[in-house]
């Protein structure tokens, strides 16, 4: 049994590579990133969706999902704008495998967006059950745009699903 699954329609969007970039440089706080080395491994890491590794180099990060995807929609995300800590390395990245859901081995949170970036609802999908019925009961309501896949116990993001 695996802890990964594999969606057809919609797209699993990592933060990506140039974002990264720039988040080094200074993130969605307006604040330098302060790299580190990963002693002990198992950080999820945003920009290739998998856990870290010991000895890697990481950046914890604030980033803005939405008020990112907003502005390159031309919405404006409104209330809904918030930040949050994201893990990423701090060098060169492979990005994530295509196709597979990461971290769904616990209890996340979908939260639903429309295309004006207004939340439309949430679901908690629990540790036992497969993400692919919760994202495709999302997907399912012409209105949800993209979904923001975010862990229970923090609130934080881990990544974004959108329409195909």
């Amino acid at each position: 049994m695996t802890n990964r699954t594999t969606i057809q329609t919609p797209t699993v969007h990592a933060v990506p590579a140039p974002v990264v970039k720039e988040l080094l440089i200074t993130d969605d706080a307006g604040r330098p990133a302060v790299p580190f080395t990963d002693d002990e491994g198992g950080a999820p890491l945003r920009c290739c969706l998998r856990r870290s590794r010991p000895g890697e180099r990481l950046a914890l990060a604030s980033y803005a999902p939405l008020r990112r995807w907003a502005a390159a929609t031309g919405v404006d995300p409104g209330p809904y704008d918030e930040q949050g800590p994201v893990f990423v390395h701090a060098g060169e990245c492979a990005g994530p495998t295509v196709g597979d859901l990461p971290f769904t081995h616990a209890h996340r949170t979908l939260r639903r967006y429309s295309v004006d970036g207004r939340i439309l609802g949430g679901r908690l999908v629990e540790a036992s059950q497969d993400f692919a019925p919760a994202l495709g009961e999302a997907f399912a309501d012409p209105e949800v745009a993209l979904v923001h896949v975010r862990a229970v116990e923090y609130g934080c993001f881990l990544y974004e699903v959108r329409r195909g």
